[in-house]
């Protein structure tokens, strides 16, 4: 039984991912293992032990090394292939992740800790008005991430737009909220970083076939491999390689404060009058609407200070 059962699982690891794909040659320079296949070429580096970074450069196509999102610096001089009639795969000399390549039938797979983590299904797709990068996913796993939205945790199911907008009046459900991430992290603990600002789409399994596409209007088919033993190496690790913000100044964890709209500067200046009368601690006051216009209809959106209403703007800042 355990011999049949091994036959049943290997075929979802090494699985032909694009039967027109054929593997071509490999080489290792600088720590980039070069992938050339009948279509494009596949680079790939290690940033860490913890992070994979590949991107695919279809024929005829120029890549852009320069990322609008990773700032860690790779570290891929301990990386080495070791190469036989049917496979490379690629890692560092003390090994965490790595990935596998398949010759024949072509096929890419990711592995942490020697453990399967995901593997390309179709890898690289052109269709007619988008680019697609497609990979397999267990049945059983959960997909959080995309950025803001109102769908739940678990988001598997979903084809999520990736395009900043907000949704105002929304109820229990908002497919957009303010801004999107193009990045997916998964219960098997690990994460997929798509390392390119242009609009497009994730697609979390929405036709129940066990896929996760990320569909791009242009732009890099470059994405990194984050993965970790435990949720909170994954979050470090995807902050290590995309950046982690400075502490906030002292004062923007204080009182502030705000309403739907201050209509002048003369309520601006008794409201943290007011504030100060009564012994209340306040670090700052927001002023979001009214300070354009009387109205918000026809205003809106208006960056001139409506002097009528704020006519010593620039001093009530400053006070």
């Amino acid at each position: 039984m355990k011999k049949i059962l091994l036959f049943l699982l290997l075929p979802t690891i090494f699985f032909a991912q694009n039967v027109n794909r054929k593997y071509v040659g490999a080489k290792l320079t600088d720590g980039v293992l070069t992938v050339k296949t009948s279509d494009g070429d596949y680079s790939i580096r290690l940033i860490s032990k913890s992070i994979i970074e590949t991107s695919f450069v279809p024929n005829g196509q120029t890549f852009s090394p320069d990322s609008h999102a990773v700032i860690l610096k790779s570290s891929n001089e301990n990386s080495y292939i070791t190469e036989t009639s049917k496979k490379i795969e690629y890692s560092h000399v003390n090994p965490s992740i790595s990935v596998t390549i398949a010759k024949s039938p072509f096929s890419i797979n990711y592995f942490y800790k020697k453990k399967p983590v995901i593997s390309e299904k179709g890898g690289y797709i052109k269709k007619d008005s988008t680019e697609v990068l497609e990979f397999n996913l267990d049945p059983k796993e959960n997909l959080y991430g995309g950025g803001a939205r109102v769908l739940g945790m678990n988001r598997r199911g979903n084809r999520l737009q990736l395009y900043n907008r907000a949704h105002y009046g929304y109820e229990n459900k908002a497919e957009l909220m303010n801004f999107c991430i193009p990045l997916v992290l998964s219960s098997n603990k690990y994460a997929i970083h798509f390392d390119n600002p242009a609009i497009g789409y994730l697609d979390l399994d929405s036709k129940k076939d066990n896929t996760l596409q990320y569909e791009t209007i242009s732009g890099r088919k470059t994405y990194q491999i984050i993965a970790g033993d435990s949720w909170e190496e994954v979050v470090s690790n995807y902050t290590a390689l995309t950046g982690r913000q400075p502490l906030p100044a002292r004062w923007t964890l204080g009182n502030f404060a705000s309403r739907f709209g201050y209509h002048s500067q003369a309520e601006t200046v008794r409201t943290i009058k007011k504030f100060r009368d009564e012994k209340i601690p306040v670090d700052a006051i927001i002023l979001d609407l009214y300070w354009f216009g009387k109205d918000l209809k026809g205003t809106m959106g208006n960056l001139e200070v409506f002097k009528d209403s704020f006519p010593d703007f620039e001093k009530m800042l400053g006070d």
